[in-house]
């Protein structure tokens, strides 16, 4: 072991700098998204854009952009739940972009939670914003 950690001394550092990194910038990102989110965003029924609105090829282009940077935070998550960062956030953030069938319960499921809502909505109190709706509220 102690051979390799020598051998691989460079990478180990590139690794150490790449893993601050993120860690701060998902501090800075993260909140930043939430904050600028329309409070209806978790509502299935807003008025946001359909595949019939758009051209084909641009739907089919936004879709491939949209799930490879999914793909993109479910592996940079992973590598931050052995480094410093912001893990399972990162995770869940990619995990929401892909398409997949079921996604809609599981995130009706995690979005029951209490402790989602009170984290969310903090994070958009501390900006003036208003708090987020959900589609179970009215339940």
């Amino acid at each position: 072991m102690e051979t390799f950690l020598s051998d691989h001394r460079p990478l180990l550092k590139w690794l150490g700098l790449f893993s601050t990194l993120t860690f701060f910038l998902s501090l800075l990102i993260i909140p930043w998204i939430i904050r600028r989110l329309p409070s209806e965003f978790f509502r299935h029924l807003s008025d946001r854009r359909k595949k019939e609105d758009l051209h084909p090829l641009m739907w089919l282009l936004l879709r491939s952009l949209r799930n490879s940077f999914g793909v993109a935070f479910i592996l940079a998550g992973l590598i931050m739940l052995f480094l410093p960062g912001q893990g399972i956030l990162t995770i869940i953030i990619g995990v929401s972009l892909l398409d997949f069938p079921g996604k809609r319960r599981a995130k009706d499921a995690f979005l029951r939670r209490h402790a989602v809502h009170t984290g969310l909505n903090w994070i958009r109190k501390k900006e003036g914003r208003p708090p987020f709706s959900f589609d179970h509220d009215e339940e």
